[in-house]
């Protein structure tokens, strides 16, 4: 699909009225309160949420700043904002602390991706939290652990180009980051990891503890295969367009019509089955060709020849032969082709999640990809129960279930501390 329109249709569901779930969920019966913004901590919390957790998204009364974001992170707060509720709470005002520490008294987890000492100054860090519930998990995710780093502001951009991902993802010379916040998302997997970690010890000691997670310590994670690769080699590890191809035929095809296919042939029976294909029989029995490290030297003067063969097909033609011939290939895709992505639709892989445009207009719905998780042989455990949330949306209904009676909450209410 050519426009990311098509994975849109007008959105009808109401935000307060949340669709049935068949199976319990397996983290029902938790409460965490998110302090997250922008991704990391939006999809720690989104993870929680989609596994059956009661996440309430805390946010100003002005509400979360990622609702506001332009272009490339445009749609990040719909994304990671489903499954939650919605607390407008304005934590400047000193009398806002002592509703937030009544609703972590009850709480599980706490999560927050604030700057370093950020939501210390706010009264809500975990010395101060810890004392009002000493079971509670409090889940920090910066840019960095511990270290001489660890009061440095951090962003997904800058990680990546410290740790070198940025060096393994650009031609040699021209570092780029890669397509998607994925050290972003990846801290918060991680910071997720952390927390169930600590869930469990305290079954077993009663007590919550500090857990952390940090994006360039995420990001360290994913090089570590290249820079024990450097050691063995005895040099540095070229950038991924530069490298030394691990496969002989492991490559982007541009195909006749101009669409492009990925083409993976990494074993001798891929290799067989490729050349049946693809009209190559004449190099299966091509002394030079003989076991996947001679392909591999071979790719200067072998692979513009297999190009030319598969390049005279269309894409349909490409994608039949790969199919039929049982060797890993995928079209090059666009984000917005996962809305009608077969595999997506047969086991509840896509989520009808509502979204307002950001000039205005009328709401619509788009598809959104799930966990990718299976429990059993169901993926219905992560299927939407709430919309992303209006400001405040859920408000008084929190304060309620935290012991706050009617007048109570219109007091906060008439001094701006909450929005409902």
């Amino acid at each position: 699909m050519s426009e990311a329109s098509t994975a849109a249709t007008p959105a009808t569901q109401d935000h307060a009225s949340p669709k049935p779930q068949s199976p319990p969920r397996p983290l029902a019966g938790l409460r965490v309160l998110d302090f997250g913004h922008t991704v990391m901590g939006p999809c720690a919390g989104l993870l929680l949420a989609d596994l059956g957790a009661d996440v309430i998204k805390i946010e100003p009364p002005e509400g979360c700043p990622t609702r506001k974001l332009p272009g490339f992170a445009s749609g990040f707060f719909a994304t990671y904002a489903r499954n939650k509720r919605s607390l407008a709470l304005d934590l400047k005002k000193p009398d806002a602390r002592a509703v937030l520490h009544k609703l972590a008294a009850g709480a599980d987890v706490v999560l927050e991706n604030y700057g370093p000492g950020t939501i210390e100054r706010l009264g809500c860090g975990w010395e101060d939290l810890r004392a009002v519930n000493p079971r509670l998990i409090y889940l920090a995710m910066k840019g960095y652990l511990a270290g001489p780093y660890e009061q440095r502001g951090a962003l997904d951009e800058v990680v990546q180009m410290q740790s070198g991902l940025a060096y393994m993802t650009g031609p040699p010379g021209q570092p780029l980051r890669a397509g998607a916040p994925v050290i972003d998302m990846m801290g918060g997997v991680f910071g997720v990891v952390a927390v169930l970690a600590a869930l469990r010890e305290r079954d077993q000691t009663g007590q919550g503890q500090r857990v952390a997670a940090s994006l360039y310590e995420s990001a360290a994670f994913l090089m570590a295969p290249f820079a024990v690769g450097s050691a063995m080699i005895g040099e540095p590890m070229p950038p991924m367009p530069a490298r030394k191809n691990a496969w002989g035929i492991y490559d982007v095809f541009t195909a006749a019509d101009g669409g492009m296919v990925f083409l993976g042939v990494t074993s001798d029976a891929h290799w067989r089955r490729f050349c049946a294909a693809f009209g190559c029989n004449d190099l299966v029995e091509d002394a030079r060709l003989q076991g996947n490290a001679a392909r591999s030297e071979a790719r200067d003067w072998m692979l513009p020849i297999v190009r030319e063969r598969v390049q005279a097909l269309s894409v349909a033609e490409i994608s039949e032969r790969a199919e039929a011939a049982n060797i890993p290939w995928a079209r090059v895709g666009h984000p917005a082709d996962l809305a009608h992505d077969p595999q997506l639709l047969a086991h509840g892989g896509l989520i009808d999640t509502a979204v307002s445009p950001l000039g205005g207009g009328e709401g619509m719905q788009v598809a959104v990809p799930g966990l990718p998780l299976e429990f059993g042989d169901q993926r219905i455990r992560t299927r939407l129960q709430r919309q992303p949330p209006a400001i405040g949306e859920h408000s008084v209904d929190v304060l309620r279930e935290a012991g706050f009676s009617a007048a109570d909450i219109a007091a906060l209410q008439a001094k701006g501390i909450v929005l409902a």
